[in-house]
Formats: C-alpha cells, sequence, structure tokens
C-alpha cells in the first residue's frame, strides 16, 4: 500500500514538472527581453519546483567572471534575502567549476567539497547546471538547501531542462537584442552623417552667421540634449568674450551678451580656451576644477558641462559648449567628438563670413585711409535723396568736394610715404569735425567729399566748413617735416528726390575746380554759370566720338626751325576740330573733357592716322619734310597696346623710320617708368623718338629725366617769354642739363627777334613760335617745305 502511495506521489510530482516545463515552454513564447525572462525563471518556475534558493549567474566573457543577475529565496525572521557574493571568477566555487567545465554538479554534503564557498546563510545541499547554447556557457542556474541530500536525480533533470530551454532563448533575446542594436547603430550612424552633410552644407551656404548658428542648433538637438548652449567668440585684441548665440532652457537669447574682462578669468570657457582643449565635466568632475582655482563657480551649475575650443584666425577664437542640469542625461566622448567636428565647421563659417566682410569693406573703403570710397559714397547719396521723400519740409543733403592744395609737390618732392602719412593726418583732423552720421570718403589721389544729410539750414554747412579750416590751420609736423595743410572746397545742395547722385559729385566737382583756380583754401558753391560749364563740358563729350567718325578733326602744322639758320626740320602737328554747329572749338575747350572722359585715346589715335597719311602723302611727293610729332595723353603710356599701333600704323603707311614721332607733356606724369621704358625701347627699331614737351613747367621730370630714353626736350614758352629781359638762367640750367644727357632742345614759343637773337647766343638747337610761323594748314605746310622760312 505504502509502494502504490510512493509511486502515486513521484507521478504526481512528474505531472507537476512536466506541467511546468510546458507552461515554461509556452511562456517563453511572450518574454522578450533577459530581465522578463530570468525574473519569470526565479519567480515562477523554481520556486515552484520547490527549491527555496537560486541564484542566476551570466557570464562576462572579457573578464571570464560569472555575474549575478536574478535570484530567488525565502527569507527567516526580518531579514532581507540577498546574495553577498555577486560576482565570481571562473576560478572559484562550485559555481565557477560548472561554468569553466560547462557541467551540472548535484552535492548532496557541501561541508565535505572544499570547492563550497559559504554565501551569507550557509547551505548544506547545492544543485548546480550551467546554460549552454550549442556547446558556449551563457551562465549558471545554482540552486542551494539547507538540508543535505535534499536534491536528486528528478530535479536535475527538471533544471537541466529548464536550463536548456533558458539558454536558448536567452540566445534568442540575445541574438534580437544585437540585431537591434546593430540596427539602432546603422541607423544612428546613418542620422549622424546625414547631420554632418547638412552642416557641412550650412557652413558653405550660409552668408549670415545668425542664420547659420540656428539652423546648426537644430541639426545638433537631433543628435545630442543641447536645451542650453552657447557659441561664444573671443578677441584677443579686446579681451572680451561675446556669446553671439545663446541657448537657454530651449528658448533663443536674441541680445549678445559680453562677458567683461573682470568676469571672464573666472569662467569655465575662458580656462578652456587658455588650455586650447575641450572639457567634459560631470558635477563632480567641475567642482574640482574650481577647488583647484582653474575657475570660478559663474551662473547655475551644470549636471554634465561639454565645451569645445576652436580658433577663427590669429585673433579671434571661440567656444562652443552645452549643459544638461538634469541628473539623467550627461554627455559622453560621442558628444565630444561630435561637438569637435561641429567647432570645426563654425571656425570655417566665421572665418568666411570675416573674409566676406573684409572684401565687402575693401570693395566699399579707401585701403590707406579707411574712408568711405565712391562707390559707397554714391549709394549713401542715392539713399539719402530717397529719404527726402519721408523728410520735413526744408530737409535738404549737402556735398563737399575736398582737393587738398599742393599735395601733388609734395608727394613729388617728399616722396610718396611722407604723402600718404600727411593724407591720412588730414582725414584724422577733419573727421573729427564732422558729425557722425556725415560720410566722409575718399574719391581718389587727394580728393574727398563729405556728404551731410539732413540739412535743415545752411549754416550748419558753413559751420562745418570753419570746424575744417579751424582743424586744418596749424602746420603738421609730418616725419620730421613741417607740412602745412589746406583744401580748396567745393559745395552743391540737393533738395528733390528727382537730383541724382552723379549730378550731385558733378556740381561739387565743378566748384571745387572754380575754388581751387581762385587760389589755395578757397570755398565756392555750385551756381548757374558752372551750370553752363558743364552742360558745354557734357555736350562735348557727346559730341567728340561724332566728330572722330565724321572726319570734323584736322591737323595744322608747325614748323620746327634751326636756331642758327632757320632750316625746317620737321613739324608738330596740332589739332582743330571744326564742329558742324559751333564753328570752331579750342583744344582748350576739349583736349581737357577727352581726357577726363577716356576718349583721350581714339582721338589721339585717329590724329596719329590722319598726321601718318600726311606723311605718306609727302614721301609719295618727294617732300623732304624731315619729322612729324604728335602729342598725344601720357594715358598711352599705361599699356604695351601703344606699341603695336604705332608699328601698324608705320606698317600701313609705309613710313620712312623716324618721320612720325611722339611728344607727351612734363604735367602728364608716368606712373610707371618701369612699363614707359618698355614702350619706348618697342618703338625704337621704328626711331620714333620721344619729346617731352613743355619742359620746366614743374620739376617732376628731373626725377625720372634720366631713367627714360628721351630725345628731345621743349623749353617752355613761359621761359623763352623772360628772354626779352636778358638772359634767363633757367634756360641756361636746362641747355646744360640737356647736353649732359645729350638731348636736343627745341625752344618753344619764339615770338620776337630779340629772343631769337639771344637764344642764337646759346647751345640750343631748335626752335618753334610765332616769329617764323603759326601752325597752319597742309597747303601752307607745303610750301613751308618747297620753299622754307623767310
Amino acid at each position: 500500500m505504502s509502494k502504490n502511495l510512493d509511486t502515486a506521489f513521484a507521478l504526481e510530482v512528474k505531472t507537476d514538472q512536466l506541467h511546468i516545463i510546458n507552461q515554461f515552454s509556452s511562456s517563453l513564447m511572450q518574454l522578450d527581453t533577459v530581465e522578463e525572462l530570468l525574473e519569470y525563471v526565479t519567480s515562477q518556475v523554481v520556486s515552484r519546483l520547490g527549491f527555496i534558493e537560486c541564484v542566476i549567474f551570466l557570464v562576462d566573457d572579457e573578464s571570464r567572471t560569472l555575474r549575478e543577475v536574478a535570484s530567488m529565496g525565502t527569507t527567516l525572521a526580518d531579514d532581507t534575502y540577498h546574495i553577498v557574493r555577486t560576482e565570481i571568477s571562473f576560478e572559484q566555487g562550485i559555481t565557477g567549476y560548472v561554468a569553466s567545465t560547462g557541467k551540472p554538479l548535484m552535492i548532496g554534503d557541501v561541508t565535505k567539497d572544499e570547492r563550497y564557498i559559504a554565501d551569507a546563510r550557509p547551505a548544506l545541499s547545492e544543485l548546480c547546471v550551467p546554460l549552454v547554447y550549442k556547446e558556449k556557457v551563457l551562465g549558471v542556474i545554482d540552486c542551494e538547501h539547507p538540508q543535505k541530500n535534499y536534491f536528486n536525480d528528478a530535479h536535475l533533470e527538471i533544471l537541466s531542462t529548464v536550463a536548456h530551454l533558458l539558454s536558448a532563448k536567452l540566445n534568442q533575446v540575445r541574438t534580437v537584442e544585437n540585431l537591434q542594436q546593430t540596427v539602432k547603430q546603422l541607423n544612428d550612424a546613418q542620422k549622424l552623417e546625414n547631420c554632418m552633410l547638412q552642416i557641412a552644407n550650412l557652413t558653405y551656404q550660409s552668408s549670415e552667421l545668425d542664420s547659420f548658428f540656428e539652423s546648426l542648433h537644430s541639426i545638433i538637438t537631433s543628435l545630442l540634449r543641447a536645451d542650453n548652449f552657447f557659441i561664444g567668440l573671443y578677441d584677443k585684441q579686446s579681451d572680451v568674450l561675446d556669446l553671439v548665440y545663446i541657448i537657454e532652457e530651449g528658448v533663443r537669447s536674441n541680445a549678445h551678451t559680453k562677458i567683461s574682462k573682470e568676469l571672464l578669468k573666472d569662467t569655465a570657457s575662458y580656462y578652456l580656451l587658455k588650455i586650447d582643449k575641450s572639457l567634459l565635466f560631470n558635477k563632480e568632475a567641475f567642482q574640482q576644477h574650481i577647488d583647484a582655482g582653474h575657475f570660478k563657480m559663474v551662473g547655475r551649475q551644470a549636471e554634465s558641462w561639454l565645451g569645445v575650443p576652436f580658433k577663427v584666425n590669429d585673433r579671434i577664437s571661440g567656444v562652443i559648449a552645452v549643459q544638461s542640469y538634469s541628473k539623467h542625461y550627461h554627455y559622453n566622448e560621442h558628444d565630444r567628438a561630435l561637438l569637435t567636428y561641429v567647432s570645426r565647421q563654425i571656425s570655417m563659417a566665421i572665418d568666411r563670413q570675416l573674409s566676406r566682410q573684409e572684401l565687402e569693406h575693401r570693395a566699399l573703403h579707401d585701403e590707406l585711409t579707411g574712408l568711405a570710397n565712391r562707390s559707397l559714397l554714391i549709394e549713401r547719396i542715392k539713399h539719402g535723396i530717397l529719404r527726402l521723400a519721408r523728410a520735413n519740409k526744408g530737409t535738404h543733403h549737402a556735398l563737399l568736394y575736398l582737393d587738398f592744395d599742393r599735395f601733388k609737390s609734395i608727394n613729388d618732392s617728399l616722396g610718396h610715404e611722407v604723402g600718404d602719412h600727411f593724407l591720412v593726418k588730414i582725414c584724422e583732423l577733419i573727421q573729427g569735425t564732422i558729425r557722425n552720421t556725415d560720410t566722409f570718403a575718399r574719391l581718389g589721389g587727394d580728393e574727398f567729399a563729405i556728404f551731410m544729410e539732413n540739412i535743415t539750414d545752411k549754416q550748419q554747412v558753413q559751420d562745418a566748413l570753419e570746424r575744417i579750416k579751424a582743424a586744418l590751420a596749424k602746420p603738421l609736423n609730418i616725419d620730421g617735416h613741417l607740412l602745412q595743410a589746406s583744401t580748396s572746397i567745393g559745395v552743391a545742395f540737393c533738395e528733390s528726390t528727382n537730383d541724382k547722385a552723379y549730378k550731385l559729385l558733378q556740381h561739387a566737382d565743378a566748384a571745387m575746380y572754380e575754388a581751387k583756380s581762385s587760389g589755395r583754401g578757397q570755398v565756392k558753391l555750385f551756381n548757374n554759370t558752372m551750370r553752363k560749364k558743364l552742360k558745354n563740358h557734357a555736350d562735348i563729350e557727346n559730341d567728340l566720338q561724332h566728330g572722330i567718325e565724321h572726319n570734323e578733326f584736322e591737323l595744322y602744322y608747325q614748323p620746327i626751325f634751326t636756331i642758327q639758320d632757320t632750316q625746317v626740320v620737321g613739324f608738330e602737328a596740332l589739332v582743330r576740330w571744326h564742329h558742324p554747329t559751333k564753328g570752331f572749338v579750342s583744344p582748350a575747350d576739349f583736349i581737357p573733357v577727352a581726357e577726363d572722359t577716356g576718349q583721350i585715346i581714339n582721338l589721339d589715335l585717329h590724329l596719329l592716322d590722319l598726321a601718318a597719311q600726311q606723311i605718306a602723302n609727302w614721301t609719295k611727293q618727294g617732300l623732304s619734310f624731315g619729322r612729324v610729332t604728335v602729342n598725344v595723353s601720357s594715358r598711352h603710356f599705361a599699356s604695351l597696346d601703344f606699341v603695336s599701333q604705332i608699328h601698324a600704323l608705320y606698317a600701313k603707311h609705309q613710313l620712312p623710320l623716324g618721320s612720325l614721332c611722339i611728344e607727351i607733356t612734363e604735367s602728364g606724369l608716368i606712373g610707371n617708368l618701369e612699363l614707359a621704358t618698355k614702350i619706348i625701347e618697342g618703338l625704337s627699331p621704328l626711331e620714333v623718338k620721344l619729346c617731352l614737351d613743355d619742359f620746366g613747367t614743374g620739376y617732376s621730370a628731373l626725377g625720372y629725366l634720366h631713367q627714360l630714353p628721351i630725345h628731345i626736350l621743349k623749353i617752355d614758352k613761359s621761359f623763352i617769354d623772360h628772354l626779352s629781359k636778358g638772359q634767363n638762367p633757367l634756360v641756361d640750367a636746362i641747355l646744360s642739363l640737356a647736353q649732359s644727357l645729350q638731348l636736343d632742345v627745341v625752344a618753344e614759343g619764339i615770338e620776337t627777334n630779340e629772343q631769337l637773337a639771344i637764344l642764337k647766343q646759346t647751345q640750343c638747337k631748335f626752335g618753334q613760335g610765332f616769329l617764323k610761323a603759326r601752325p597752319m594748314p597742309i597747303s601752307e605746310a607745303e610750301n613751308i617745305i618747297r620753299n622754307g622760312l623767310h
């Protein structure tokens, strides 16, 4: 009877165990995480097997240790069940042995097994089975009992079955988790790549820093928490950190915050810039740096702080930083790497912006003085004119056009460096006399302008003129030279929205020339007389090209003769304009206009062609005329094209070598001596001689006379006029200079026999003037060639 009861009981236990296994197998389908799985095994499976204590360890492959991940046990009295040893190496205890061998172990009396390591509550019997999947040990299920020989083969079998099912499920869950982690990593990597591409594109496409920072922050927030975020620029010269972009608690602060010198040295940002390294702090590390005296607490302490430095140029560096005030969110090394990449993009964007600003500034400002240039001045005038539509009645603008007196002579005598320093100093003085709303501009050379907006009383302009005069009253010490500054000023007013910026400039310019012609330091206001002159200037400008195209220009020829016997050696070709409606137009009226507008280039080439045609005709007639010289603008000496143009004329008209020569006035300074020399040397195969006209009217030519291959000097008429009173020492000096440089000399403007007689006593070989012949048309010139001068 007892045997039957034991059999029935064993069968009942077996049935119950199978039910547990079946239920466990079924439940495994619904368990998705390792935590859920292990908790279910200990609380719902092992406890139902009648075990009172159970611990599950999982293997850490890197350290070859077993780490406790779940446990189940009964408590005695008020004790809370706990495991003292939560980590066991493969070489320790029964669990370590089972893990290292991969085989289960059932011990009836652990006191007799030296491998046993007692826990907080020692046991007497132990059952330990490995978690194995495909020969790989994943962990161990370790069960203990306070009674000896408590565990039996049935227990071993059921626990091994549980371990087998758990191992398979663990592998499955881990595989899924690994796959999910891999997918997440791939998604994160793709997201990071896309964000980095967005940032790179943003860097090269953004033209405005504020919008760049805003877009950048939006991208960053998709990668890390940046509710508190700032970008600061540090200027080494001013020693100030300017927080150009700030986000606090997710809200943008529109105002820039500048951290003064006093506070700056106490900040973590300054410490970061000083050591030039990125910094990643948690709250404790932050406090350690404070304790070490690296910086102080400024504002609220963050739970996590990450800052990265960057450099823009030698003068400007910066910092980008994020802060977390949440105990649950801390930045890591991945975030540091991301922010380092971002900092480089910020550096490039700022550098490009500064370069663009510098280029824009250069495009709109004078390099020497830093003042506005002509382009910026015209823009300001245009905007000022438009604003007149909204201005009160009686409001107008004024333009002061300034030309510094005698600046050219200072430049020539003392050098360009002194001249530049003189200009800069004058500009500084004048800048101190004008209003902040006025635009002070350099138009070129020694010409400047001041645009005064919103004038309600013309006395305001008069007051400004007085301030300028007073500022320039005292001599200036420039590089050891005591120089007196003065300026001729023209003033024009603008009162209507119909006015034009270029017209206002023209009017003020015209008034300035009137002031300059009146003497040094004069002021003139634009008036109707000047308006008529401007109109005449504009008419001439419009008619010049028409005159060239319709052969309205004619050359007159004035003989050049020997002083001793008045033999003709050549002619100077002089232009005459027979205007179809205005009649004769003086060269004094149209040559300056042609120079100002650049039309002189085409006019000169046209006149050179006319002279070449005449030379060809005289050559065909067998007439001996010597050479013909044509006065050209110094503009031709700015390009080697002039060489090919003269060669083309000689070839086109088959001219004899040296028959067509060039004159240039001394006042037309040659700026590029090297290029001018190349041009003159390029004409030497044609034996073209260069004649320096009006020599002596200035002293600029002395500076380069010995450097250029000049052939002939023409003494200006003003010197010859004084010969009527006897010898002129300056003429003798010029002749001596010419002899030393082996140059021929032509005396211009000989009008009396007395002048000729005096010149005959000098070394001057050639002359030209009304005494012997005025400029004449071709027919009269041919008569001179045939019959000579009388």
